[in-house]
C-alpha cells in the first residue's frame, strides 16, 4: 500500500515538473515572440499612420496586435502582414526568432538596408513577400535553409549579385519573383529547374545574359515565364513550349523564328515577344490560341501577311500589338470580330489597300494605331470611311482615346462625325491627302491633347473654338493651305506647342499671341505675316523656339526677346527687318541658334555671350552689318575723332594714376590671398594640381584607409562610395565599381562619357578617376549633408515648405539642362533621393549617371527599355500595351518655370503676413 501512494507522488511530481517545464517554454516563447516584434518597430523611422505606436504597445497581446496572426492552439505569431502601411526603416535581425512564423508580408513600404541573414532561420516560413522596397545588397545565402517556402516574392528592389544557388534546394519552391532588380552573375541559372513545383518564374528587369537555359522545358507545372528586359541572347529554345500559358520575353535580343510549336499551347493567356530582332512569317496557328488575350509582337523584323481567319481564332483577345515590323496586304475584315480588342496596333508597317469599315464593330477600343503605312481610304466615300462608323451608336465614341492614321495615303475630306469622339486625346491624321476645311465639330473634342493635320491639302479659316480647348497642348497645322487665324486662337494660355508654318496666313501678327503664357514652341514661318513683330511676344516666359522665318515682317528687331530667358532658337531670317540687333541679346544664356539672314539689317554685331558660337550663315545679306570677321562682314568704323588733352598734363598725371592703381591692386591681392589662407575650406572639390591629373590607385588607399567600412557612405547595385581624405586635405567622394558585376564596366565608361562635358551648379562635379585592368573610380566632389534620401526621414531634418522647394528647383534646374541644355540631350534613368545629395549650403546636386542615357541628334526615338527604380519612374511604362505614350509629360523647363513662381509666391505671401 505505502509503495503505491510513494509511487503515486513520484507520478504526480513529475507530471508537476513536467506541466512547470512546459509552461516556463511558453513563456520563454512568447516572450522571444513579444521582444522580436518589438525590436522590429523599434527599427521602424517613420510610421504615417501611427500603427506602431498606437497599436503595438506593451499592454495589450501581441495577437491583437494590427498585422499579426497568432496560432489557434497556442499564442506565437503564425502571419505578419505590413503590407502598403507607408513604413520606412530597416528589417530587424530579431525577425529570424519568430520561429512560428509562417507568412511574412511587408510589401509596398520604404524598408532600406538589406535582407538579414536571420530569415533564414524561419524554417516554417511558406510565404516571403519583401516585394516594392529599396532593399538593397545581396540575396542572403540562409534563404536556401527555408526548406518549407512555396513563394518568394523580391521584386521591385534594388537588389544585386547571383540568385543563391541554395534556393535550387527548395522542392516546395512554386513561385520566384525578383521582377526589377540589378541581379546579374551571367546567365539564368539552369539549377532553377530542379524546383519542380515551380509555376511562376518572374526575372524581368534585371541583367542576366546568354541563352534560356534548355532545361527550362521540364518544369512541367510552370504556368506564368517573365524574361523581359534583360540582356539575353540566342534564339528562343522550342523546349519553352512544353509548357506555361504566359510568356513575356520581351525587350532582349533574341533572334530567328518563332518557334511554331507556340502553337500547341491551347492555354496560352499571354504572349508578348516584342523588342526583339525576330524575323520571318508568324506562324498561323498562333492566330488560333482561342484563349489568349495579349499579343505582343511590335519592335521585330517580322514580316507576311496577316492570317484572314484572325477574327476566329482569338475570341478573348483584348490586345493586338504588331507595329514596328514589316508585315504587308490587307487589314483582314474578320479582324472587326475580335469583340474584346481594347488596343490595336499595327503601325509603322507595309500594309495597304482599304481601312475596313467594319472597325466601328470594336466597341470597347481604346488605342487604334495604323499610321506610316499605305492605306488608300478616300473617306469622302461612305463605302471607305471607315471613320464614321467608329462614332455610330455603340461604345467606342466614348472610349477611343488614341487615333493615329498620320503617314498613309488617304484622301478626301475629314467627316464631320469625327467630333463625336468627345473622349480623344490623340488625334493624328498627318501627312496623308486630305482636302477641304477642319469640321467645326472638333469644338466637341474637349479632352483632345494633341492634334496632327500637318502635311495635307486643308484650306480655309481654322476652327474659332479652338482656343477654348483647354486640354489642348499640341497642335501641328503646318504644310497646308489655311488662310485666317480667329482672334480668339490665341486665347488659350495652357498650350505648349503652335505649328502653323508653310501655310497662306497673312496680315499683321496678332498682338495676343502674348496670352498664350504656357507656350514653348512657335512656328510661324513661310506664310505671309507683314507688319512689325508685337511686343507682347515678351509675356511667353516659357518660350525655348520660335521661328517667324520667310514671312513679309518689317520693322525692327523687338528688344523684348531680351526677355525671354529660356529662349534658344529664334529664326526671323528672309523677312525685311531693319534696325541693329541690340547688344542686350548677349544675356541670352541658351541661344543656340539666332538666325536673321536675308534681312536689312545694320550697325555692329554683338560678340559677348552666345554670339561666340555663332557663324556669318546667321548674318548674310544684311548690307548695313558690321563686327568680328568670323561673321564675313566689314569690320565697324571706329571714332577716330578724340578729344584735345593737354600733352604736359598726361606726362605728369599718368604716371601718378599708374602707381595708385599697382598699389591698390597689390593690396587687394594681399588681402583675398590672407582670407583664402585663412578661411580654407576643406570640401574644395577641385584644387589645382588635381583638377586634371589622375589620381593613383595607392593614393586613393590612403586615402579611404584601405577601403575601412567606417569611410563608408554609401552603397550601390554597381558600385561603393567612399569618403577619402587626401594628403593635401582634400575630402572627397570615391565611387569604386564593383567589376564582379559585367554591367559595371559599362556604368564606369558612360559615367565618363556623361560627366567628361558636362558642367551645372546642380550637379555632382568628377574631379579625376582611377582606372587599371582591376580597379574603377571616380572622385567626385564630397556632400558632407548626405543624400535626400537620408535627409528627408532623418529625426533631426526640420525642412519647412521654403526648403523643400528649394530641392525641387535644384533638381528640375538639373534635369532641364541634362534634357535641354547639353549638346546631346542626356536622360538620367534613375532620379530618386538617394541620387540627389546635398552641399554644406543645402544645395541639391543630382548624381550617379551610371545607366544614362545619351540621345544624339539623329535619334528622334530613345530606347524603350524601361531602366531605374520602381516607385521613382512613370507608371505607364510598365503598365501600357505601348511603351511610347508620352505626349502629355510636362517639359522640364516648364516645371522649373512653375516652381520658381510658386516659391516667389510663397515668399511674397510670407513678407505680406
Amino acid at each position: 500500500m505505502g509503495k503505491v501512494a510513494t509511487s503515486n507522488l513520484i507520478l504526480l511530481g513529475a507530471l508537476y515538473l513536467m506541466i512547470t517545464q512546459i509552461w516556463l517554454i511558453s513563456s520563454f516563447n512568447m516572450s522571444t515572440d513579444i521582444s522580436s516584434l518589438l525590436a522590429l518597430k523599434a527599427q521602424i523611422t517613420h510610421d504615417p499612420n501611427n500603427i506602431m505606436v498606437k497599436n503595438w504597445t506593451k499592454g495589450s497581446s501581441f495577437c491583437t496586435w494590427i498585422g499579426v496572426t497568432c496560432s489557434r492552439r497556442r499564442p506565437r505569431v503564425t502571419g505578419l502582414n505590413l503590407f502598403n502601411m507607408g513604413l520606412q526603416g530597416t528589417i530587424a535581425n530579431e525577425i529570424g526568432n519568430l520561429s512560428f512564423l509562417k507568412h511574412l508580408n511587408i510589401s509596398n513600404n520604404s524598408f532600406i538596408g538589406q535582407i538579414p541573414y536571420e530569415i533564414g532561420h524561419l524554417r516554417r516560413l511558406r510565404e516571403l513577400r519583401i516585394r516594392y522596397n529599396q532593399l538593397n545588397g545581396q540575396i542572403p545565402l540562409s534563404i536556401g535553409l527555408l526548406t518549407n517556402l512555396e513563394m518568394l516574392d523580391l521584386s521591385g528592389n534594388n537588389l544585386i549579385g547571383n540568385i543563391p544557388w541554395s534556393i535550387f534546394n527548395l522542392s516546395s519552391l512554386q513561385g520566384i519573383d525578383l521582377y526589377k532588380n540589378q541581379l546579374s552573375g551571367g546567365n539564368i541559372p539552369r539549377s532553377l529547374t530542379t524546383c519542380a513545383e515551380l509555376n511562376e518564374i518572374s526575372l524581368s528587369y534585371n541583367n542576366f545574359i546568354g541563352n534560356i537555359p534548355m532545361q527550362i522545358g521540364n518544369l512541367s507545372q510552370l504556368q506564368f515565364l517573365s524574361l523581359g528586359v534583360n540582356n539575353l541572347t540566342g534564339t528562343i529554345p522550342i523546349s519553352v513550349t512544353n509548357m506555361s500559358n504566359a510568356f513575356d520575353l520581351s525587350w532582349n535580343s533574341f533572334h530567328g523564328e518563332v518557334p511554331s510549336e507556340m502553337g500547341r499551347l491551347s492555354s496560352l493567356t499571354w504572349l508578348t515577344f516584342a523588342g526583339n530582332k525576330l524575323d520571318g512569317d508568324v506562324p498561323q496557328s498562333i492566330f488560333n490560341l482561342s484563349k489568349l488575350e495579349w499579343l505582343g509582337l511590335a519592335n521585330n523584323e517580322l514580316s507576311g501577311n496577316l492570317p484572314f481567319s484572325i477574327g476566329k481564332g482569338l475570341p478573348r483577345l483584348a490586345c493586338l500589338h504588331l507595329g514596328v515590323n514589316r508585315f504587308s496586304g490587307r487589314i483582314p475584315e474578320s479582324i472587326s470580330n475580335l469583340s474584346k480588342l481594347n488596343r490595336l496596333d499595327i503601325g509603322h508597317n507595309l500594309l495597304s489597300g482599304h481601312i475596313p469599315i467594319t472597325l466601328g464593330n470594336l466597341q470597347v477600343l481604346q488605342y487604334l494605331r495604323l499610321e506610316k503605312n499605305q492605306f488608300t481610304n478616300n473617306l469622302s466615300t461612305p463605302e471607305q470611311d471607315f471613320l464614321t462608323p467608329l462614332t455610330k451608336c455603340n461604345m467606342s465614341s466614348f472610349n477611343l482615346l488614341w487615333l493615329g492614321l498620320g503617314d498613309n495615303f488617304l484622301n478626301g475630306v475629314i467627316p464631320e462625325s469625327l467630333g463625336k469622339l468627345t473622349s480623344l486625346r490623340r488625334l493624328e491624321i498627318d501627312n496623308n491627302k486630305l482636302q477641304g476645311s477642319i469640321p467645326h465639330s472638333f469644338c466637341d473634342l474637349k479632352k483632345l491633347y494633341y492634334l496632327s493635320l500637318l502635311g495635307n491639302k486643308l484650306y480655309g479659316q481654322l476652327p474659332s473654338c479652338l482656343g477654348d480647348l483647354i486640354s489642348l497642348r499640341e497642335i501641328y497645322l503646318g504644310d497646308n493651305a489655311f488662310n485666317s487665324i480667329p482672334t480668339n486662337f490665341w486665347s488659350n494660355e495652357l498650350i505648349q506647342k503652335i505649328y502653323l508654318d508653310n501655310n497662306l496666313f497673312d496680315g499683321p501678327m496678332p498682338p495676343k499671341i502674348g496670352n498664350m503664357k504656357s507656350a514653348m514652341e512657335i512656328s510661324l514661318s513661310k506664310n505671309q505675316f507683314s507688319g512689325g513683330i508685337p511686343s507682347s511676344i515678351e509675356q511667353l516666359q516659357f518660350l525655348t523656339y520660335i521661328d517667324l522665318s520667310n514671312n513679309k515682317l518689317d520693322g525692327q528687331i523687338i528688344q523684348s526677346f531680351d526677355s525671354l530667358k529660356e529662349l534658344e532658337h529664334l529664326d526671323i531670317s528672309h523677312n525685311n527687318i531693319s534696325g541693329s540687333i541690340h547688344p542686350s541679346f548677349e544675356r541670352l544664356a541658351n541661344l543656340r541658334y539666332f538666325n536673321v539672314s536675308f534681312n536689312k539689317l545694320s550697325g555692329e554685331i554683338p560678340d559677348g555671350g552666345p554670339f561666340r558660337n555663332f557663324t556669318a550663315d546667321f548674318f548674310i545679306d544684311n548690307k548695313g552689318l558690321c563686327g568680328a570677321s568670323r561673321f564675313k562682314v566689314e569690320v565697324c568704323k571706329k571714332n577716330e575723332h578724340k578729344p584735345l588733352v593737354n600733352n604736359r598734363v598726361l606726362i605728369y598725371t599718368l604716371p601718378s594714376i599708374a602707381i595708385v592703381i599697382v598699389a591698390i591692386t597689390l593690396v587687394i591681392i594681399f588681402t583675398r590671398h590672407r582670407r583664402a589662407a585663412s578661411s580654407f575650406s576643406p570640401f574644395l572639390t577641385t584644387p589645382l594640381h588635381l583638377a586634371h591629373e589622375r589620381i593613383s590607385y595607392s593614393e586613393i588607399v590612403r586615402a579611404t584607409s584601405n577601403f575601412d567600412e567606417e569611410n563608408l557612405i554609401g552603397k550601390g547595385g554597381l558600385a561603393l562610395v567612399y569618403k577619402g581624405v587626401f594628403s593635401d586635405k582634400l575630402i572627397a567622394a570615391v565611387k569604386v565599381f564593383n567589376l564582379d558585376v559585367q554591367s559595371a564596366f559599362k556604368s564606369f565608361d558612360t559615367e565618363c562619357q556623361i560627366m567628361r562635358n558636362i558642367r551645372h551648379k546642380n550637379l555632382v562635379k568628377v574631379i579625376t578617376s582611377c582606372s587599371n585592368l582591376d580597379f574603377r573610380a571616380l572622385v567626385m566632389e564630397y556632400m558632407p549633408n548626405g543624400n535626400l534620401e537620408k535627409w528627408l526621414h532623418s529625426p533631426n531634418s526640420r525642412s519647412n515648405i521654403g526648403q523643400r522647394l528649394g530641392i525641387m528647383i535644384d533638381v528640375a534646374s538639373a534635369l532641364e539642362y541634362l534634357h535641354q541644355g547639353c549638346s546631346s540631350s542626356i536622360v538620367h534613368c534613375d532620379i530618386k533621393p538617394n541620387n540627389i545629395l546635398l552641399d554644406e549650403d543645402m544645395i541639391a546636386r543630382v548624381s550617379d549617371f551610371g545607366i544614362s542615357k545619351l540621345l544624339m541628334e539623329d535619334q528622334k526615338t530613345p530606347q524603350t527599355r524601361t531602366l531605374g527604380t520602381i516607385g521613382y519612374m512613370a507608371p505607364g511604362l510598365a503598365l501600357e500595351c505601348n511603351a511610347d505614350i508620352h505626349e502629355e509629360r510636362l517639359d522640364m523647363k516648364v516645371v522649373l518655370k512653375r516652381l520658381k513662381v510658386i516659391k516667389t509666391e510663397l515668399t511674397k505671401g510670407r513678407g505680406h503676413n
